[in-house]
């Protein structure tokens, strides 16, 4: 079945909201919104073959403009995770970000590319069921530097594969590090603790008392990071705080590999996630408070988890870390999919 394009769910900023949905031969179904780049669906079926939602999100897309505080679905940036002391500097100039969580920005500050209505770009004849949409994110937006041009791709083939394609370029160096802020529940709903998880990293990024990367990179080995062998994430979580750490995974740098795996034994959905980034950032969703979420649900923390592929958490201020600053005349180019697949 090919996609479909709803009609005008309502306007943002003058802008024309849709939701598109992109299915496959074997019912997995997804549906994708241009307010955030927003997955508000992602209906995949178990191991008896009955369709179960395996993202968090709201029933409608208006719901969204309450602020979506958790980042439901939403592809967030210009730049992911935390920017210490919401500050860097770029060949000698310094520059004063937005500072969302103070004081520090969380990622890209008080209206990042999650509140943002992306432009739909139409494309026929591909050969898969994708949907692509762009955003020029303009100078001096919430501080950072240059007018970036950002595409995103979301494509869904025959595989069970969601791939998400992104690119951007810019002309000014500025720093950019984008992910895609989907929450899983392999379960379809209520605590994720009982998921079994698999990360494919011996090291984890070091981090602060306000979770800002530090530099340090640290062994799994003998700590409880250690997911190099599949297990529960009630396992070794503390039953407060849970996991919201970024983790090196196992791969050259800007090579194609696998980052992470959950499973659920409930119902027997494996989600694997690939990627050409080098780190994947794993939240289990200690903040999440949402009310009057999808299907009648309230989410409370550890109702959902986050695979987040992205580059070094703060690296721009890092000099030890891969270098997050695109400047004029370089395409910034990545990918990362999610596989499907009942056990």
């Amino acid at each position: 079945m090919d996609n479909f394009k709803s009609e005008v769910l309502f306007q943002h900023n003058a802008q024309d909201v849709y939701l598109y949905t992109l299915r496959n031969i074997w019912g997995v179904e997804v549906t994708v919104s241009n307010l955030g780049a927003i997955v508000r669906s992602f209906n995949v079926p178990d191991r008896d073959g009955i369709p179960t939602d395996i993202v968090l999100g709201y029933d409608k897309m208006e719901t969204y403009l309450n602020g979506n505080p958790a980042y439901l679905g939403a592809m967030v940036g210009r730049f992911a995770n935390r920017i210490g002391n919401a500050s860097f500097e770029i060949d000698g100039e310094s520059y004063q970000v937005s500072s969302n969580l103070p004081p520090h920005q969380l990622h890209g500050g008080f209206e990042g590319f999650d509140k943002k209505v992306w432009s739909p770009v139409s494309e026929e004849n591909v050969p898969f069921k994708r949907v692509q949409m762009s955003y020029l994110s303009p100078d001096g937006e919430e501080g950072f530097p240059g007018n970036l041009t950002v595409n995103v791709c979301f494509e869904l083939n025959d595989r069970n594969v969601l791939t998400i394609y992104t690119e951007a370029s810019s002309d000014k160096a500025t720093p950019f590090n984008l992910t895609h802020h989907d929450y899983f529940n392999l379960n379809g709903g209520a605590s994720i603790i009982d998921h079994r998880v698999e990360i494919f990293s011996d090291f984890y990024l070091g981090q602060d008392a306000d979770y800002v990367a530090n530099g340090e990179l640290l062994p799994v080995e003998g700590t409880q990071y250690d997911f190099r062998k599949s297990k529960k994430i009630s396992a070794d979580q503390g039953p407060s705080e849970g996991y919201d750490q970024s983790f090196l995974i196992n791969k050259d740098y800007a090579t194609w590999g696998k980052a992470a795996t959950a499973i659920s034994d409930q119902n027997g959905i494996m989600l694997e996630v690939f990627t050409d980034e080098p780190t994947v950032h794993f939240y289990t969703g200690k903040y999440l408070n949402v009310k009057g979420a999808k299907y009648g649900q309230e989410y409370s923390a550890f109702t959902g988890f986050c695979f987040e592929t992205q580059h070094h958490a703060n690296a721009v201020n890092i000099p030890g870390f891969p270098s997050t600053i695109l400047r004029p005349g370089e395409l910034y180019r990545h990918k990362t999919s999610y596989q499907i697949s009942a056990v």
